[in-house]
């Protein structure tokens, strides 16, 4: 199974870190968060990764190159100068990922996730990984019942982690548009499983968020 890391945000909330950085290489105790996520899906096995890049772009490539260092293979997923957003970038990226279900994850986030329990072959459309949710998202995504994915409280939060189908993408223009409508719809028709990771997770969206993760134990 192949994965990509959704790399191509503004990251506007980290202004003016991102000014001349994109958030993705941000580092964490002396380490980008990029690196992190990298080396964790190749100690899970993932060889091939897709990376797709807008702002600031070249700057991850620059620092990760091919990837041969890493042990994966790394082709980038070019975007321009905005970005497509989540649901447009993978859109784009399908060429490069195949026709088999691929793993994606955002490249803001700090976690313990085993990405080597992610299924290879979710039974609908999309698996995806919920947590517990954080002080800034009181109210979650999306329910979780049975290994079900819903609309129904309570609601836990998306990890920004999930394994997809091209076919989610059915019909969809390689234009911007958000991920998430794509999977509320596809929830509604049953077509969703999920799991809840009750480990390390935390969404390095904004200064502070980045300054406490640096602050805190090892």
């Amino acid at each position: 199974m192949k994965a990509m890391i959704l790399a191509a945000g503004r990251g506007e909330r980290m202004r003016p870190l991102t000014d001349t950085l994109p958030k993705p290489l941000l580092p964490v105790r002396g380490t980008p968060i990029l690196d992190r996520l990298v080396a964790r899906l190749a100690a899970a096995g993932f060889r091939d990764i897709v990376i797709n890049i807008a702002h600031l772009g070249d700057k991850i490539r620059e620092h990760l190159g091919a990837g041969a260092g890493l042990g994966v293979r790394i082709t980038y997923s070019d975007e321009g100068a905005t970005g497509l957003e989540t649901g447009g970038g993978i859109r784009r990226a399908l060429p490069l990922l195949g026709d088999e279900p691929f793993l994606a994850v955002n490249g803001d986030i700090y976690t313990d996730y085993d990405f080597a329990q992610a299924p290879a072959a979710p039974a609908g459309l999309a698996h995806l990984v919920l947590v517990d949710n954080p002080e800034h998202h009181p109210d979650g995504d999306f329910g979780l019942r049975d290994g079900r994915v819903t609309d129904a409280a309570p609601r836990l939060t998306f990890a920004g982690i999930g394994v997809y189908r091209a076919a989610l993408f059915a019909g969809k223009r390689e234009e911007r548009f958000p991920l998430a409508p794509l999977l509320r719809d596809a929830a509604s028709r049953g077509l969703v499983s999920g799991e809840h990771h009750r480990g390390l997770w935390i969404d390095v969206g904004t200064p502070e968020r980045l300054a406490a993760l640096n602050r805190g134990p090892r």
